[in-house]
């Protein structure tokens, strides 16, 4: 399955449109992620732990979409958009979406 951000691909005409297609992931971020992460945030730099959980919920998004696509007959996804918020009581999820357009190509 290609995912592509653009509206189309190069060299590979669309011959069929099959519907938006969306994948989603919610993850929550543990304690001693946070305790962590706000160490970082004191003394500066990356937090790898969030950085993980991103990634993660950001491949779980993408392979959902990409299933759903493959389930209507799709060959790729165009127009992938990704979006992340953080959501629930005091922030403690995060969620990453993915949406984009199922073509057969």
């Amino acid at each position: 399955m290609q995912l592509s951000t653009t509206p189309t691909l190069e060299g590979h005409p669309i011959r069929e449109y099959k519907g938006i297609v969306t994948g989603e992931a919610i993850l929550g971020v543990n304690i001693f992620k946070d305790m962590f992460a706000g160490i970082r945030d004191i003394v500066g730099g990356r937090s790898a732990a969030y950085e993980r959980e991103l990634g993660q919920a950001r491949q779980i998004a993408l392979d959902e979409m990409a299933q759903a696509a493959a389930e209507r007959g799709a060959s790729a996804v165009v127009g992938v958009d990704l979006d992340y918020e953080v959501i629930g009581s005091n922030n403690g999820m995060l969620l990453v979406s993915a949406s984009g357009t199922a073509v057969v190509i």
